[in-house]
């Protein structure tokens, strides 16, 4: 009788441990339905659960976590206050908290439930990982350092403290640029072009670019200088002015002044339309025997997982010498997608198609012409400091003419 009691006080105690240590089934309906975003059936179970243990704080932290994974920041706010007025001693709480406070923008004050978090339990890598990006959010870059390496010395096999010891590592703020473009026809000579650029991020505010272009086109050398200036506010977007002075030898235009007006709303990183940015820009061109306008405006649409979408549209008006001005329309939709990641080298591309008039006039000895262009490009990050993007199209032309472009261009960030 007494080794069947002890066989049986053994099995209950296993199956005490097991019902501890296993995820309840209405977890994980909850997990469930939050993967497919079925909002409502997940607050509806969870309500059921509180429904059965009022008092139980565990419940209504998975209705905060709930609240907070929908969107609805200032219920869960509520919901994590609530529960740390009856139980002060839970750290996922205080991270729960703090995760609310940051999405709603408020760094300071999940900062300073993150700090409850890690006195409560300090042995814990994910709470001295948040700590960091909320002071690294407060532009402590120095404290979030040494937030992340003591992460990382707790388990040195974290990697979201080994990747916010790299996004804290001094920051590039200027990108040489060494680039070729090709352009093949069917009727003509092949034009090439080299360039080499310059952008600097001088400020958070100020930043510079400049640029040099030489060009073989139907026999002739041309080249030129690009210079502008940016100058960005945290609410009106960016301004960026500049102009082109160059040797143009009647194949390029001597001279050149743009301006471009950049702002941007975000939206959400839950909804379908992360952000969307517009951009107007006019360009003026002085050709030794014609003027030419173009108004452009653009509009990005910041996609989930990366994915952008831009739509443009230019209007252009040329004056040649003995012939009336006159405007001519053309428009460019272009998909950009990523296509790899293998940190740190990362592969992305892009489609586009673009179709309207072109005028170059005297300029290439071509005439005016209307034009359909399929193409696409791809861009390697081979290193956080080096990448290398190239493109090709195919452009159809009226008379039958082609024109074939391939360009590939080699980034350094320093």
């Amino acid at each position: 009788m007494l080794i069947p009691g002890l066989l049986f006080g053994s099995l209950l105690g296993v199956s005490a441990v097991w019902g501890q240590s296993a995820t309840p089934d209405w977890q994980l309906q909850i997990r469930r339905y939050s993967e497919k975003q079925d909002w409502e059936s997940a607050l509806r179970l969870v309500d059921q659960e509180i429904s059965r243990a009022p008092q139980d704080m565990d419940v209504r932290a998975w209705r905060a976590r709930v609240l907070a994974w929908a969107g609805h920041l200032a219920e869960a706010e509520k919901e994590y206050l609530e529960i740390l007025k009856v139980s002060r001693n839970d750290p996922d709480n205080w991270m729960g908290l703090a995760n609310v406070y940051s999405r709603q923008g408020r760094t300071w004050e999940a900062l300073r439930a993150l700090d409850v978090a890690v006195q409560l339990d300090p042995s814990r890598t994910d709470l001295h990982a948040a700590r960091a990006r909320a002071l690294r959010a407060e532009g402590e870059r120095n404290t979030a350092r040494l937030e992340f390496q003591h992460a990382l010395n707790l388990d040195p096999t974290s990697e979201e403290a080994r990747a916010g010891l790299i996004s804290l590592r001094p920051e590039a703020r200027h990108e040489l640029r060494f680039g070729q473009d090709n352009d093949v026809f069917n009727f003509a000579g092949a034009n090439h072009d080299e360039w080499t650029s310059l952008a600097s991020q001088w400020t958070p505010h100020w930043a510079t670019a400049v640029a040099g272009s030489f060009y073989q086109r139907g026999g002739v050398d041309a080249g030129k200088f690009v210079g502008s200036v940016t100058r960005r506010q945290p609410h009106w977007g960016a301004l960026t002015v500049g102009g082109a002075v160059g040797d143009d030898n009647a194949v390029i235009p001597k001279g050149e002044a743009f301006f471009d007006l950049d702002h941007g709303w975000k939206l959400g990183e839950t909804a379908f339309v992360r952000a969307v940015e517009t951009v107007y820009g006019q360009h003026w061109y002085w050709y030794q025997s014609s003027r030419i306008l173009t108004l452009t405006g653009t509009t990005i649409v910041y996609l989930p997982r990366e994915w952008t979408l831009s739509l443009g549209a230019t209007g252009a008006r040329s004056a040649f010498s003995g012939t009336d001005a006159e405007w001519r329309p053309s428009g460019i939709t272009r998909l950009g997608f990523p296509l790899a990641n293998w940190a740190p080298r990362r592969l992305s591309g892009n489609v586009f198609y673009a179709a309207g008039t072109e005028d170059f006039g005297e300029v290439d000895q071509i005439g005016r012409f209307a034009s359909q262009t399929y193409g696409g490009g791809l861009r390697l990050q081979l290193t956080t400091l080096q990448d290398l993007s190239g493109y090709c199209s195919y452009q159809k032309r009226t008379q039958n003419r082609t024109d074939t472009s391939l360009g590939l261009s080699y980034g350094i960030h320093f």
